[in-house]
């Protein structure tokens, strides 16, 4: 199995023909300090989770070249700061003025603005939404938090997977991120690192419990042994800066996808940072 590291975009089934590349996903970081990704087509644009403040994020898009304005919708996952860091003053500025922000009812009372926002709409895990030419279906994942969730897009035809901030894989997510096109999951922290690290104890536990975070080790299993081989894009996400290391996580996943089926061309492996946007993928 071919495993490129370092291209310069992405391709899909959008360079097959069939349309030009008009579906753009960035993850602008990735990590304890901050989570927040991009999807965008020609009609919507979409932040998924806003960890970053205001000044920050928009620093993020003019690095990959993308508009700090015209948002069309901010989706949130769960109510941790590293998640929602720039709600509240994004929700305030002209860029997102009169943007929806997509949450879910035990989400948005678990922060402390919640019931005075306005632009809250609110949707049930599970139950699938749109936003422009993009089919958001949020799906439960066990993480502490209120009501934690993960997304799939769907649009053109192109499957994008965003699955972080969760402490084992259970089937639902596994089915969920089936021929996903682009998938953005989390690889956290190896366990070893973990255990002999800087945290206290509690952390520790409540990292490892099956409501913290995923290990290369969780992961890895995922990649060898139920993931489809669909995605021409694998990104790992919020990799732990004190309790993990790029490469480690680099060669766990590399290892269990050897020998893996993935499309002809060849599957795109990258790792998200906390401290810059990765390429912008293109489908």
């Amino acid at each position: 199995m071919e495993i490129r590291h370092q291209p310069a975009r992405a391709l899909g089934p959008a360079s097959e023909g069939n349309h030009s590349l008009s579906v753009r996903i960035c993850v602008l970081g990735s990590g304890s300090r901050g989570n927040s990704t991009l999807i965008a087509t020609e009609k919507t644009r979409l932040l998924v989770d806003v960890g970053f403040s205001k000044r920050e994020t928009f620093a993020r898009l003019a690095a990959v070249g993308e508009r700090a304005d015209s948002f069309n919708a901010i989706v949130i996952s769960h109510e941790h700061s590293d998640h929602i860091r720039g709600l509240e003053s994004l929700s305030r500025d002209s860029a997102c003025r009169g943007a929806p922000i997509y949450i879910n009812t035990a989400t948005r009372d678990a922060i402390s603005w919640g019931r005075r926002a306005k632009a809250f709409e609110l949707f049930e895990p599970g139950e699938k939404f749109t936003v422009g030419d993009i089919e958001i279906t949020p799906f439960t994942i066990p993480h502490d938090a209120a009501d934690p969730v993960a997304f799939r897009f769907d649009t053109q035809g192109i499957g994008i997977g965003v699955v972080t901030d969760l402490g084992y894989i259970p089937a639902l997510v596994k089915r969920h991120v089936t021929g996903c096109h682009c998938l953005i999951f989390e690889s956290n922290h190896d366990l070893e690192m973990l255990k002999v690290g800087p945290y206290p104890w509690v952390v520790k536990q409540r990292v490892m419990s099956r409501h913290g975070h995923l290990s290369n080790l969780a992961t890895a299993e995922f990649l060898r042994d139920d993931f489809d081989g669909a995605a021409q894009v694998l990104v790992l996400a919020h990799l732990s800066e004190n309790n993990n290391h790029p490469e480690i996580a680099r060669m766990s996943a590399v290892e269990a996808l050897q020998g893996r089926a993935t499309r002809q061309n060849g599957l795109e492996l990258h790792l998200a940072s906390q401290s810059a946007p990765t390429p912008v993928f293109r489908f």
